[in-house]
């Protein structure tokens, strides 16, 4: 199984969290997603790979900002 890790600017609370996770989970393949709003951080579990710019559209297709680092 692979980790992705994304810098994601825009959650402020645990709603935002939840809203990021459950349109993760949607995505088929993303096993396990954790999500703070206090570092900005999202880290995605796959099961399968999966191409690392459709899970970075599905956030920002939320309204929030991916950082690049």
């Amino acid at each position: 199984m692979k980790n992705i890790e994304l810098k994601v600017n825009g959650m402020v609370c645990s709603g935002c969290e939840n809203r990021v996770k459950n349109a993760l989970l949607g995505i088929d393949g993303v096993k396990k997603v954790n999500a703070s709003h206090k570092k900005n951080l999202v880290t995605i579990t796959l099961k399968e790979d999966i191409d690392k710019s459709l899970l970075e559209k599905t956030i920002e297709n939320l309204g929030y900002e991916i950082t690049k680092e």
